[in-house]
Formats: structure tokens, C-alpha cells, sequence
């Protein structure tokens, strides 16, 4: 990500007032976040307990989430997901998609996007551990 934001152009005004907005709601919604700012490119806040995080880099926003929940966290941790990404269509007019579901995230059922965390998960533990 650190060599796009270095190709990538200044991010919009209108995206950095947005994102001014998003971080209050992002805190209400998880706790303290930390922000990282690379330049003028990005700005990203994060959320250090779940691994929440969000990417705003050239006129884009992206939320990311690690694999490293499960269970019942798993789903508690997609739902705050799910409605962060509603705070960010709420205030950027973007729409929120889940490349992995191959569908917009707000509105569409939690279950189509935990079914696939477990066995990541799992995956990722037999390789690399706890």
C-alpha cells in the first residue's frame, strides 16, 4: 500500500472533510482509533483490539479487517465492519463492496461473509501459528 500511495494523487478535499466526520463516528462506534498519515496521500485510521482499519488514499476508502477473530468474535467484529462501511456511505456517497463476497457489504447478511472466516483462519494458524 505504501508504494500506491506514493504514485497515488493528494487526497480530495471533499475526502478529507468526509473522512473529518467518519473518525468521531469510527471512535463512538470502536473505541479509541489511531491515525496514521503518510503525506498528503493517506490517512488511515485504525482500531488496535479488533484490527479495524480504515484506508483513505487517493479518492478511495477502504476498510480491512485481519483474520485473526473467530467464533462469536468473528461475527461481532464483521457486524462493526458492516457498520462502519454504513458511517462511510453515509458521509462519502460511496458505496461499500465486499471483493471477497463479490457483493455491496451494507444490507447483505453477516453470514455470507463470516461462513469464509473460519477456514482462513485455520489456514493461516497451521502456517504461521498463533
Amino acid at each position: 500500500m505504501e508504494e500506491a500511495t506514493e504514485d497515488s494523487e493528494p487526497i480530495p478535499t471533499h475526502l478529507l472533510e468526509d473522512r473529518d466526520r467518519i473518525v468521531p463516528q469510527a471512535r463512538t462506534l470502536l473505541g479509541e482509533v489511531e491515525i496514521t498519515e503518510y503525506e498528503q496521500k493517506s490517512r488511515d485510521p485504525s482500531h488496535s483490539d479488533t484490527g479495524i482499519g480504515l484506508c483513505v488514499f487517493g479518492d478511495e476508502v477502504g476498510i480491512t479487517v485481519p483474520y485473526w477473530h473467530a467464533g462469536d468474535r468473528a461475527a461481532i467484529v464483521l457486524g462493526q465492519v458492516s457498520a462502519l462501511a454504513a458511517i462511510v456511505e453515509k458521509e462519502t456517497g460511496l458505496t461499500a463492496y465486499d471483493p471477497q463476497t463479490e457483493r455491496p457489504l451494507v444490507g447483505t447478511p453477516p453470514e455470507g461473509s463470516i461462513r469464509p472466516v473460519p477456514r482462513i483462519t485455520e489456514d493461516l494458524r497451521s502456517r504461521y501459528g498463533e
